[in-house]
């Protein structure tokens, strides 16, 4: 399940790799007959309509007498539901020397209570149509699912179930079996990703160890390997409890009904013990601390952490301004200082609030070709610092900040998991749902003053922790030689505390139902579902015009579509496309980067240039009152680069050492690997997006210049748009669109690929990898819509398309080897395959293989039963309610709409093909399209560590360089 990370661990691992009138708000009941007409042992605590701001969402609160509080937010556009069951326990609510027992209670979550058997709830909802996860942070825990309406009775049975009896289901073999998934979680996520163990590193180095943002989210292992069940029996008891609970129900609801059900499945759970609210506990430093950390990296970079103040203090607001004008967007300081001149790779400026902390950070990824050491990256950091103090801030910097933060706030809340999500958040955290969108009133009220005075309390002449991350074995690369430990700070720990119970083993909570709780709710009738209404016209020049309408928020997102991607690169200038679009994004001939920059900051708008297999996708989001300052930037941005010399430099360069730090990634070896080995080394859709390095290094800024010129405007395949303005300005606001000259788009063909006959080990050697990258493919059909493709995506399903596929549940729920593994049919226009994914514990990587190729031999031979058929029709047939709500998801269905010319109601064509397709069909393409005996296997790790298990298999063995040719 997902785990979240630090905010600006997630910013550092980005930056590395690479108001309008709304419908009226149907008024809520009078509180005094709402609350007349209550069930039994709930209490309306408060009805909110949203009519006192622009943007709101209406909702009502109630609280349950065992202290379970419950949000409600009608949203009739789409036919489902949302539910969000937040605890108020995350990695901060754990002991020293306990940690990890929120996270891991999050897997465990998953594992069954007494009347849902193990792996029955993620497949009940999946049998319903629905999706689910979970997230765990440092101030709670998150359990979600989104389902067609008929299913929330289902969804609410499920979620109590747990929350009251999951430890009458969990047995040793569970707590062994999700302690090895965590284990493996950490090494996907951490240990085997460069620049993982970054965020710990900072954080233990600037906490005491009693402070519980000292240590991860996910938990020190040894911890976890030093815990008994008994000791997570006790967590559970101690805070999942209703009164430590909100349950957030969002979308095609009816109040009463709902309140009805969440009485009689959570109203009888006891409550836990009580618990006093932490106190916020911001970090404390006498002095700089530095720090060094040696990983698999190729970039060193350089890390300072600022202690600060704690989420929603008075102060947070303006350290967040200050953190964007220092560090957010090309025309930042920081940016302005080091990216700009091509001294760093990427630098970026985060300010991270949590319950009881709040941490700036500043992170440079330092640039080899300018020669500078990280000591030379803290001093411009700290050039950057005095230059802000003697600059101070003016008030466009202030409108650039809101405008970011409004439309941020409003772009979240563009599905009705979104608004839940929010409510929640809010909820939770800040004890009020209306801060899910007031909350911009507090950043509206920020002043200069404010920002100049924060920064001058908080950053300026301010000890920070400095981490300098160096490549292995390179400590002298720091920015100073290390002069703390955090072992310095370590006390003997004091005996572990154990929660109010006085048994040696802790007593599972019962209780008297008047229902019998082991019946799984009957679902109504399957709603109705309508796929999005498409417009389909034409521009005055012929381009395709996609419109879906948006009545969720006051927001539109264009998307022009140009024939211009890696398909079209010349042989040997792989990474062309990518590097063109990157140039796109740098100065045109009537502004700098800074300045188009800040003009789309001016009016919260993002624009993003995206090259992909066969195109480049221009795309604006913009709230619907600035449609036309956005666009005429869109216009400005595709069709005015200026392609200067300097910026091509520093984007070619930077380029060059991401793709020199993706050789430290084993899933990007493992990607680059399978690809060379199925398409042929020099196929153009065999490289990375990016190309590499020995492709990169030949090409100029002529090349860029005439692969623009040759496709962009004439190569314009179609406009997409989702739209909440009506269709007339819409078009008026295309109109520079529909004036661009176009011209018919050519693609020579590519007819020898290579087959894959037999079975071969390919090696990739990734020296120290925590993990081995598994990778296993053959050659298959081609994308099609309504035909074979599409079927064999069905009968993928039951085989590794879900969470519940045999394969992942044999080598993670069953083995414990990994923490996920898929398979899955990959089509394009030209090309096809069948493949298989996994990070794979090292130690079991031959047995692993050996795993898959039993279940995709069991699988060709036997296909599916009928259970799993029964499974796949019901969920693949139920799950297009929650497919297109977002303006994104309805995007990607015009994209692929245009790119294949589908009907505009293919969807609905495939709804019917699920069912009409029988079973014996689709095991007869399961024989057909799978073939283990014919497969080609990828192995990326330690090769001198995993190659003699690898050799007991008795398969040829080819080793493959970094760039997946053969050594």
């Amino acid at each position: 399940m997902m785990h979240m990370t630090k905010k600006f661990l997630l910013l550092l691992l980005t930056v590395l790799l690479s108001a309008c009138d709304r419908p009226p708000a149907e008024p809520p009941a009078a509180a005094t007959p709402m609350a007349a007409a209550l069930p039994a042992g709930v209490t309306l605590v408060e009805a909110y309509d949203g009519q006192d701001r622009d943007f709101a969402i209406p909702y009502r609160k109630y609280r349950l007498d065992n202290g379970l509080t419950v949000i409600l937010h009608e949203d009739h556009s789409d036919p489902l539901v949302h539910v969000d069951v937040t605890y108020g326990v995350g990695s901060a609510r754990e002991e020293p020397g306990r940690s990890g027992f929120a996270h891991f209670f999050e897997h465990m979550m998953f594992e069954g209570s007494a009347n849902v058997a193990r792996g029955e709830f993620s497949k009940t909802i999946s049998d319903a149509g629905g999706s689910l996860n979970g997230t765990t942070n440092t101030d709670r825990t998150t359990y979600y699912e989104t389902v067609p309406v008929n299913q929330l009775e289902t969804a609410l049975w499920l979620e109590a179930d747990r929350m009251g009896l999951l430890l009458d289901a969990i047995t040793q073999e569970q707590f062994d079996i999700q302690r090895a998934a965590v284990k493996n979680e950490r090494g996907q996520r951490v240990d085997n990703q460069p620049y993982g163990r970054t965020s710990e590193n900072m954080m233990r180095n600037l906490y005491p160890p009693s402070h519980p943002y000292s240590w991860p989210v996910i938990g020190w292992m040894e911890d976890l390997d030093a815990a008994g069940l008994d000791d997570l029996q006790r967590f559970f008891l101690r805070w999942y409890g209703p009164n430590h609970a909100t349950l957030t129900i969002g979308g095609d609801i009816d109040p009463a009904q709902t309140l009805q059900w969440i009485v009689k499945y959570f109203g009888p759970i006891p409550a836990g013990p009580a618990a006093a609210p932490l106190t916020p506990q911001p970090g404390q430093l006498e002095r700089d601390r530095y720090v060094t950390l040696e990983d698999n990296i190729h970039l060193p970079a350089i890390a300072m952490l600022f202690p600060t103040v704690y989420y929603r203090h008075p102060d947070e607001a303006p350290l967040d301004a200050a953190a964007k004008i220092l560090g957010q967007g090309k025309a930042s300081l920081l940016y302005q200082r080091l990216v700009q001149t091509g001294r760093a790779v990427s630098a970026f400026v985060s300010h991270a609030c949590r319950e009881l902390a709040c941490e700036m950070a500043f992170v440079v990824i330092q640039n080899p070709a300018s020669g500078e050491t990280l000591a030379e990256m803290e001093a411009a950091v700290r050039e950057t610092l005095r230059e802000f103090a003697e600059r101070g801030v003016n008030d466009d910097d202030l409108q650039k900040f809101t405008a970011g933060f409004e439309s941020g706030q409003v772009f979240g809340m563009q599905s009705v998991a979104g608004k839940v999500r929010n409510l929640a958040a809010a909820e939770v955290l800040g004890g009020d749902p209306k801060l899910a969108t007031a909350d911009i009133d507090r950043y509206l009220a920020v002043t200069r003053d404010d920002v100049v005075r924060t920064f001058r309390k908080y950053i300026e002449d301010r000890p920070a922790v400095i981490l300098s991350i160096v490549p292995n074995g390179q400590v002298e690369l720091a920015a100073r030689p290390q002069d703390f430990d955090f072992r310095s700070m370590i006390e003997p720990l004091p005996p572990t505390v154990s929660p109010p119970f006085t048994e040696a083993k802790p007593q599972l909570r019962h209780w008297q139902d008047d229902f019998d709780r082991s019946v799984k709710p009957r679902p109504g009738a399957n709603p109705g579902v309508d796929l999005p209404p498409v417009s389909d016209t034409r521009l005055e020049n012929g381009v395709r015009l996609l419109v879906v309408p948006n009545t969720e928020t006051p927001t539109v997102t264009v998307r022009a579509m140009f024939a211009m991607g890696q398909r079209d690169e010349p042989a040997g200038k792989a990474g062309l496309a990518a590097l063109t679009a990157a140039m796109m994004s740098e100065a045109t001939h009537q502004r700098s980067a800074a300045e188009i920059s800040e003009a789309l900051e001016r009016i919260g708008a993002s624009l993003s240039v995206a090259p992909g297999n066969y195109e480049t996708a221009v795309t604006l989001n913009v709230l619907s009152k600035h449609l036309d300052a956005g666009m005429a930037l869109m216009l400005e941005r595709m069709l005015e680069p200026a392609f200067s010399q300097e910026d091509f430099d520093r984007v070619k360069s930077r380029q060059m050492e991401s793709l020199m730090q993706a050789r430290k990634s084993g899933p990007a070896l493992a990607g680059r690997a399978i690809d060379a080995v199925l398409s042929g080394p020099e196929h153009p859709l065999s490289y990375p997006g990016g190309g590499l390095p020995s492709t990169v290094a030949n090409i100029g800024l002529d090349d860029v210049k005439a692969f623009h010129a040759a496709h962009i405007p004439a190569q314009l395949q179609g406009v997409l748009a989702s739209s909440s303005v009506p269709r007339e300005t819409l078009l008026a606001s295309l109109g520079g669109l529909a004036q661009l000259q176009i011209a018919e788009t050519h693609r020579a063909a590519i007819d020898t690929l290579p087959s894959v006959k037999g079975r071969t080990l390919y090696l990739v050697n990734k020296e120290g990898a925590a993990q081995s990258s598994l990778r296993l493919g053959h050659p298959s059909l081609k994308y099609d819509a309504l035909g074979d493709f599409y079927r064999a995506g069905l009968m993928n399903f039951n085989l590794g398309g879900t969470f519940d596929s045999r394969i992942n549940l044999n080598l993670r729920e069953d083995k414990g080897w990994t923490y996920g593994i898929g398979t899955g049919f990959s089509g394009g226009p030209e090309l096809g395959s069948f493949r298989v994914s996994a990070e794979i514990n090292k130690d079991a990587s031959a047995a692993a293989v050996t795993e898959v190729l039993g279940e995709l031999e069991r699988y060709a031979a036997d296909g599916m039963t009928e259970e799993e058929f029964q499974y796949l029709q019901n969920a693949v047939g139920q799950r297009d309610a929650l497919r297109y709500e977002t303006p994104g998801a309805k995007l990607g269905l015009l994209s692929d709409i245009l790119r294949y010319d589908l009907p505009l109601d293919y969807r609905r064509q495939q709804q019917a093909l699920l069912r009409e397709t029988d079973r014996g069909t689709l095991n007869e393409l399961a024989a057909r399209l799978i073939d283990p005996e014919n497969i080609a296997i990828v192995v990326v790790g330690d090769v001198a560590e995993i190659r003699p298990q690898l050799e007991a298999l008795g398969l040829p063995i080819r080793l493959l360089n970094e760039d997946g040719y053969d050594l």
